[in-house]
């Protein structure tokens, strides 16, 4: 006779999700009010989702603070409802999605990092991570709309439209090989020999992950079933103290992730905070380990660090700890220590105007940022490129502009679609000087007209002189009506003829003399364009030399 068919305990968990969502929606209607709850039936009790808002009634918020002082004298390092401000009603729904589907499968997961830090602070997170004690590929299968990347630190992104959870598992230390968490298999980890992590994925418990944490401030979690925060490292007493520290050896620290030192900076002029001493040391002397950071992982910092709002005050700290010439190696070709200079007083203007354009809420492009840090780089090799190789200004600046890009891009991996306006930006530069006949018009039609405009607005500021001259010529012309602006470009076309007693249209190769040869006059005009071609061939060959594909997309901008 065939045994009896026995259910596992998955389908004994289908039936059960089942018939309580069924009871759910007959029983006990949504409402929208409430608290936001998992997509999957709740295994954690109902008492660990008691509302934790004043807003949800004075006797579920004293539930709330109770239950977390009770919870809080089991665990060590935690800190109570009643000592904190942070609420659910400050955190987002997606992340709270996160977190109650992961509970609900049985793992334990928290809030963790800058979100916690900037709620305690009065601030607004721009995003949320959590960090659990799930694997990359367990925490795949309790979500649909989940992503796996990362080969150096393995991560999971769960999708909710247009916001993204970013979830962690937590991180232990490199000496271990097998972790009963992940079934005994072993776990990889490597580093150079700088000490920098090649790779990362040893997995271990909450408290080795808050020892695996950078700074102090970031080493907070935050339990959505107790509502209590773990401070494993003494992160709210830094944030009181408004004092960026290091958990760990410094140097070790750097040397594990070179980012930390930017990430030091940038915290410092957020959160108009001070680097501690010991942090603060070993900057000095381990900039140059940021060269062993890939170009595209050092592109996505210098984004943080420009289009944050604090774009000026992390430039200065950045060259107060020499960290600039090591991230930016091409345009600290061209500075020198006189603060003084046009190329310093170029590069801290626009970030001025970049830090008052984010702080109005209007769009910034790195584009115009990066064409601004290379400007007098590109100046600069033109004239080589002229001097050197004979070449005209146009071959000389198309030679250069390819040059500086290819070196610029192997440092920091500028995508195509930024390094082209760029590009577009230095052009105009020179177009805008050609005013007569209709291109002036022609060229207020370009689609980088602004941008390349406002850029000679900036080199006017500075350079002054004939610069500021044709930057105001086009401030006029942008506002005069339709008339004005004709008879401006009449007035050019005038200026540049006076002095000609055949008028505008004179042919600037004819002469009075009588007795000239206007056929070999007419085969020297022909020979023009063929020695352009020759030039232009000239530096298309002089560019491949000097640089490598330098006239195709570079290595790092492919695929962009």
């Amino acid at each position: 006779m065939a045994p009896f068919y026995q259910p596992s305990l998955l389908e004994d968990k289908v039936i059960i999700t089942k018939v309580v969502n069924l009871y759910r929606k007959l029983v006990k209607p949504s409402d929208e009010n409430e608290a936001p709850q998992a997509t999957t039936p709740a295994t954690i009790s109902e008492a660990s989702k008691v509302p934790d808002s004043p807003s949800n009634g004075s006797d579920d918020q004293q539930t709330a603070i109770e239950k977390s002082r009770q919870q809080c004298k089991d665990i060590p390092n935690a800190i109570a409802r009643d000592h904190h401000n942070i609420s659910r009603k400050k955190l987002s729904k997606n992340a709270l999605k996160v977190l109650y589907r992961l509970q609900d499968e049985g793992y334990e997961a928290y809030l963790v990092g800058g979100c916690i830090r900037d709620i305690l602070m009065g601030l607004t997170p721009k995003d949320f991570d959590v960090a659990t004690n799930a694997t990359p590929e367990q925490i795949k299968a309790c979500f649909k709309n989940c992503r796996l990347i990362g080969r150096r630190f393995r991560l999971a992104h769960i999708v909710f439209g247009r916001e993204l959870i970013e979830v962690a598992t937590f991180r232990g230390h490199h000496q271990q090989t097998d972790n009963p968490a992940t079934g005994g298999k072993k776990q990889l980890s490597a580093q150079s020999d700088e000490g920098q992590l090649l790779r990362d994925n040893v997995y271990g418990s909450i408290e080795e992950d808050a020892q695996r944490r950078d700074f102090t401030i970031n080493a907070l979690y935050y339990s959505v079933n107790g509502f209590y925060i773990r401070d494993f490292a003494g992160g709210i007493d830094a944030i009181k103290a408004k004092r960026i520290e290091l958990i760990g050896d410094p140097q070790a620290r750097y040397r594990e992730d070179p980012v930390r030192m930017l990430r030091a900076i940038r915290f410092a002029t957020k959160l108009n905070m001070t680097i501690e001493e010991k942090t603060e040391a070993p900057i000095y002397e381990l900039g140059n380990l940021l060269s062993n950071i890939p170009p595209a992982r050092l592109f996505e910092e210098s984004m943080k660090l420009t289009l944050a709002g604090k774009a000026l005050d992390n430039y200065m700290m950045m060259r107060k700890y020499d960290l600039f010439r090591h991230m930016f190696p091409v345009p600290y070709e061209v500075l020198d220590e006189d603060p003084d200079s046009k190329q310093e007083q170029l590069i801290r203007q626009v970030f001025i105007n970049t830090d008052k354009r984010i702080n109005a809420n209007k769009g910034v492009t790195p584009a115009y940022i990066h064409a601004a840090l290379l400007w007098y780089v590109v100046e600069k090799e033109t004239q080589m490129q002229i001097e050197t190789n004979g070449l005209s200004a146009y071959d000389a600046s198309y030679v250069a502009m390819t040059e500086v890009l290819s070196r610029h891009c192997r440092a920091i991996s500028l995508p195509k679609r930024f390094s082209t306006v760029s590009r577009d930006i230095w052009q105009l530069q020179h177009r805008l000087d050609r005013r007569m006949g209709k291109r002036a018009f022609k060229l207020m039609e370009h689609p980088k007209f602004r941008a390349g405009y406002d850029f000679l607005l900036l080199r006017g500021d500075i350079e002054g002189g004939k610069i500021a001259e044709l930057a105001h010529w086009w401030t006029q012309f942008q506002d005069a009506d339709d008339a004005g602006k004709q008879q401006m470009a009449n007035d050019l076309n005038g200026s540049s003829n006076r002095g000609s007693s055949t008028g505008k249209y004179r042919n600037k190769n004819t002469t009075d003399d009588p007795n000239r040869n206007t056929s070999n006059n007419t085969n020297e005009r022909r020979r023009g364009p063929r020695k352009n071609n020759r030039n232009r061939r000239k530096a298309s060959n002089t560019a491949t030399s000097n640089t490598t594909n330098s006239t195709a997309t570079p290595p790092s901008e492919s695929g962009q």
